[in-house]
């Protein structure tokens, strides 16, 4: 007997389901799902609510049985592929430039989900296929009537140092209306929040599940030490690895001409940040890898290539008051830390000098109340209290486009319940500074994520 008609035994049809069922019920570890099982009997082998709803005509056939398939097959569609987002995998377009050259802007990614545990959703009422907005109207696709606390079920592995990372934007609570891509606290820094909500408002409150996507490299996990000394990554005291994606930019100086512009574009350069200056003559900031700046050295034409290197006191937006902890560190960009990673279980001391590290851990993240007396003291949750114990894992993330890409340097630590998941595949690719065809990049389609 052939696996399709044994298949076509309704008894057998519900076997097979049901066990696929249980077997992610085991995965979920929770039990209460198990009254699904009805639904299962209903679908395979009863069927007597389609009956109900399409009735029978004289002939036999069911009333408006080709309406009704229509709406079976799109129900079954859109179950069938909420179930594989939440669960398995989910589509990503890189959106900016802040991890050239590892991943570029336009490529579309598969982000594993399991690769660090799927997250149950918080905010189960949403509209499928969309994350936080409707595609034309720009208005919020969810409903936060009901909220679930988070909670993330067993994956392959947790994150590990030098991962690439999809997560949720930890400043992503709060949204300008009017420019959601933007960073609320950003703008109140740079103006004021009543300038900020006159200007770009009104506020929208986004819950964490529903903040904006984004993807960067988890350079330091918790427990980690983490330094930046002129631009090079150090963790624990130890130089990070000088992956062939990471670049910073230099100052290149050239004999009064443009170099090339078919040669920079087929070394890789992102022609949308690629500026010449007359009057230098050169390149104020040409982002570079380890290979290019390699390459752009040894050209004739190139005076003299220099490091582009932010040290104190820093230009204006890379000043200490947009980085991390947005107080007086003296702390550049390029010479930034040394900053301890929280862990969870782990205890601080807390003080005046470093209460403003962990504000938001403790307010925000891990929803205490915290108060700060004139004398010094904190009072957390009503008790007064001289240390702090974190419940969460957290982690800092930068882009591989060194000075180019806004993270953790200047919103500080991701928390883990932000973790969405591991970019694993990179199934399309386009360039929109070309024209179609030659905007797709062929040799990036189907290209593993490492």
């Amino acid at each position: 007997m052939k696996f399709k008609e044994f298949y076509r035994n309704k008894w057998v049809r519900l076997a097979f389901w049901a066990a696929l069922y249980i077997l992610w019920l085991v995965w979920m570890g929770n039990w209460w799902w198990l009254l699904g099982l009805p639904v299962l009997y209903e679908l395979c082998v009863s069927q007597k609510l389609k009956e109900f709803i399409t009735g029978k005509k004289k002939n036999g056939k069911p009333r408006n049985g080709a309406l009704l398939g229509w709406i079976d097959a799109i129900l079954f569609a859109t179950v069938v592929v909420s179930f594989i987002n939440i669960f398995f995998f989910q589509a990503f377009k890189i959106p900016s430039s802040s991890m050239e050259s590892s991943l570029m802007t336009g490529d579309y990614l598969f982000v594993s989900k399991v690769a660090y545990g799927p997250r149950l959703p918080q905010t189960p009422i949403s509209m499928p296929f969309v994350h936080n907005t409707m595609p034309i109207s720009g208005k919020e696709s969810y409903s936060t009537a009901l909220q679930f606390d988070y909670r993330r079920i067993k994956g392959f592995g947790s994150v590990k140092r030098d991962d690439y990372v999809v997560f949720c934007f930890p400043h992503g609570d709060t949204v300008l209306a009017k420019a959601p891509a933007e960073d609320y606290y950003t703008h109140v820094r740079m103006t004021s929040r009543d300038y900020a909500i006159k200007t770009y408002g009104p506020l929208v409150a986004r819950p964490s599940d529903k903040k904006d996507h984004y993807v960067k490299r988890c350079v330091a996990v918790a427990g980690d030490t983490l330094e930046i000394r002129d631009g090079w990554v150090y963790v624990n005291g130890e130089p990070q690895e000088n992956y062939p994606g990471i670049q910073n930019t230099y100052r290149v100086v050239t004999q009064g001409q443009p170099l090339n512009a078919v040669t920079l574009s087929q070394m890789g350069l992102n022609t949308g940040e690629v500026w010449y200056s007359q009057s230098l003559p050169g390149y104020p900031a040409l982002p570079l890898t380890a290979e290019k700046l390699e390459k752009i050295s040894k050209m004739q034409t190139v005076v003299s290539v220099t490091p582009n290197i932010d040290i104190y006191p820093a230009d204006y937006y890379d000043s200490e008051v947009f980085l991390f902890p947005f107080t007086r560190t003296g702390w550049t960009k390029d010479n930034y830390g040394p900053l301890w990673i929280p862990k969870a279980g782990e205890t601080v001391a807390l003080t005046g000098d470093n209460i403003a590290l962990y504000r938001r851990i403790i307010e925000v993240y891990e929803h205490n109340t915290l108060e700060e007396t004139p004398e010094g003291k904190f009072i957390i949750n009503g008790v007064e209290t001289d240390s702090y114990t974190f419940a969460m894992d957290y982690y800092f993330m930068m882009g591989d486009n060194r000075h180019n890409s806004l993270d953790s340097r200047y919103w500080g630590f991701v928390p883990e319940d932000h973790i969405v998941g591991k970019p694993s595949l990179i199934w399309f690719s386009t360039d929109a500074n070309k024209r179609f065809p030659r905007s797709i990049r062929w040799g990036r389609i189907f290209k593993l994520c490492r």
